[in-house]
């Protein structure tokens, strides 16, 4: 018998609770000016293509006036274009045209921090210890190198930053003396914004309005877990284990007779776990709620139809279910399915208790497999171990299988639009974009890199430009500019070129047409606002993965050996890339392979 089945969400009718939203990281997606660096005109020359594809929503990573010291994460003006990616207008243009091509809108915050470069920050160090403008950020006074000198030479705590090396940077007093020390919990150009002045509180929902009133139809809050921080800012013990190296996470040896389809019979299997740490002072603090309440406020003045969604690495699933309870946010990513890698008990158990999670407090769930922060899940799932979950790839570490890679990511991307919920989509993967693994260290521009001298490879890989057109310079990356383009601002792989828009469309057996296939059979089925029941195939032990999903039956071959097509079933979708006449009749499901089925 088929487990009882899952809602997907209690909030029917809202377009977020089953969307399909497709994330672009503007100076990597179209270039319309011909700099090497993308742009919102280029994005506005590709929404035909979006719309084609058949998403719902798009999702742009920061565009605001930057420094660009991390990407555009460290924001010199919330309300301003960086002319690096055009204007206001520029960004007005392209979401009415979204808007009219039925394509909703979401843009990024970033609230845990700014940019060095901001006027408040420019105007804390100007201003001596204790000044209202310094209360806007972490400044605090040094330890003393030896107790009672008033040196104050050490860090406040033990803190280290996300990107590397300590969490605390000493500044200068205007009168050249050393000085406080302010807290960044990502680079040191990146200051963390103190979320108990009212001041700041005020001025991001000032933030939220300006956007708002332009016509964005929703934000992805970046670093959702960070902003509070725990009162005396006290001395972390986890500090140890984050610095001995957490860039991938902790493995255990898998049990006896345990059989995760990710290996040979040559490997030994190993299953990936969480790393284990202590209560984090500075991440998933109880006082994040009371900042979601009040923005859920906001978002309420402009109607029913606004949505947040939370950038949170947060565990269990029922922690960050708090983030989605009725009165914060819409949605929540789901990093535990995108880590699960290529293992039907992981997948599954990930599935299970995202959904029994999101239930409780009658949110709807996200999957995503990958973003601008991952290895591309086309090149995860090609490793020796495809459930790892790597920092980064550089030329001397184990390159992917790259067939295998990919042909896993499309068997994985058709699990993953067939759940109930909403998708996530990373720009490029509906091409089958690998990560570029041989990136050379002088083209990186991921601080991570440089912070951690070159310990963390960091996440230029998956961010490097799209190729749009074969033959053209920087493979159309520029596709739309008139003259000779600049080269792009991260230099493209020779794999790319083969990927190329131009080369796929119209190609039956394309990663790009199975991504329009599979987009345009969840809307038909409603997949989204349907609900999941585990099948009576369903065998997660044996690397069989089998639901239900209203009156699709999807099976994903994460096994050793072809699995068999229920009898009174047949393929209506394949993942491999024969053509239909090769697998309507398909009685047998290959190895690393998923197909939707329907009734005969």
């Amino acid at each position: 018998m088929s487990k009882p089945s899952v809602p997907a969400s209690g909030q029917t009718g809202e377009w977020w609770a089953d969307a399909v939203v497709y994330q672009i990281y503007p100076r990597s997606f179209a270039d319309a000016n011909g700099d090497g660096m993308g742009d919102l005109r280029g994005v506005l020359d590709r929404l035909p293509y979006l719309e084609q594809l058949g998403v719902d929503a798009i999702w742009l990573s920061p565009f605001y006036k930057s420094p660009q010291a991390d990407g555009g994460y460290d924001v010199a003006d919330y309300r301003q274009v960086d002319p690096l990616f055009g204007s206001l207008q520029d960004f007005d243009a392209m979401l009415q045209e979204a808007h009219r091509r039925g394509l909703k809108v979401i843009v990024d915050l970033v609230p845990n921090h700014t940019s060095d470069e901001h006027a408040w920050f420019r105007a804390a160090l100007g201003t001596p210890p204790g000044s209202p403008e310094r209360d806007r950020y972490m400044f605090r006074p040094g330890k003393d190198e030896v107790p009672g000198s008033g040196d104050g030479k050490r860090p406040p705590n033990n803190w280290k930053s996300i990107f590397g090396g300590s969490a605390w940077t000493r500044v200068t007093e205007a009168d050249g003396s050393a000085g406080e020390w302010y807290l960044h919990l990502f680079d040191t150009k990146q200051p963390d914004l103190n979320w108990e002045n009212e001041e700041v509180r005020e001025e991001m929902r000032s933030v939220l309005r300006f956007w708002l009133d332009r016509g964005v139809d929703g934000f992805r809050v970046d670093v959702a877990h960070g902003m509070v921080k725990e009162q005396g800012l006290p001395d972390w013990e986890g500090v140890a284990a984050m610095v001995e190296g957490t860039s991938e996470v902790r493995r255990e040896p898998a049990p006896p007779g345990d059989a995760p389809g990710a290996h040979t019979d040559a490997e030994e299997p190993h299953r990936a776990v969480s790393p284990v740490y202590p209560p984090s002072p500075f991440f998933d603090q109880d006082g994040v709620h009371d900042i979601y309440r009040d923005w859920h406020r906001v978002l309420s003045e402009y109607g029913s139809d606004r949505m947040m969604v939370a950038e949170a690495w947060v565990e269990p699933a029922e922690r960050l279910a708090l983030y989605v309870r009725q009165d914060e946010m819409q949605q929540a990513f789901n990093f535990d399915f995108l880590m699960a890698g290529w293992d039907a008990e992981r997948m599954a158990e990930a599935i299970d208790a995202s959904l029994k999670a999101a239930e409780a407090v009658g949110a709807p769930c996200t999957w995503v497999l990958s973003n601008h922060d991952t290895v591309r899940h086309s090149t995860r799932l090609g490793l020796t171990d495809p459930t790892t979950f790597p920092k980064g790839i550089a030329a001397d570490d184990e390159q992917p299988d790259t067939a295998l890679g990919l042909a896993r990511a499309r068997a994985a991307t058709m699990v993953e639009l067939a759940l109930p919920g909403s998708a996530y989509l990373y720009q490029g993967e509906e091409l089958g974009l690998p990560e570029h693994t041989t990136l050379p260290a002088g083209a990186r521009q991921d601080p991570t890199f440089f912070r951690t001298q070159g310990a963390e490879t960091g996440r230029d890989g998956c961010r490097v430009p799209l190729p749009w057109a074969a033959d053209k310079p920087g493979f159309g990356f520029a596709d739309s500019f008139p003259g000779e383009p600049a080269s792009p601002w991260l230099p493209q792989p020779a794999e790319f070129g083969p990927l190329a828009a131009d080369q796929q469309e119209g190609e039956e057996g394309s990663t790009l047409e199975l991504y329009r296939a599979a987009l345009a059979f969840r809307c038909a089925r409603r997949l989204g606002t349907g609900s999941l029941a585990w099948a009576e195939v369903h065998a997660p032990e044996s690397g069989l993965l089998a639901f239900h999903n209203r009156d699709v039956l999807v099976l994903a071959n994460m096994g050793f050996a072809s699995a068999p097509v229920p009898d009174g079933w047949s393929v209506a979708l394949f993942s491999g890339p024969e053509p239909a006449a090769e697998w309507e009749l398909m009685h047998e499901v290959p190895v690393d392979c998923a197909v939707y089925l329907t009734r005969n």
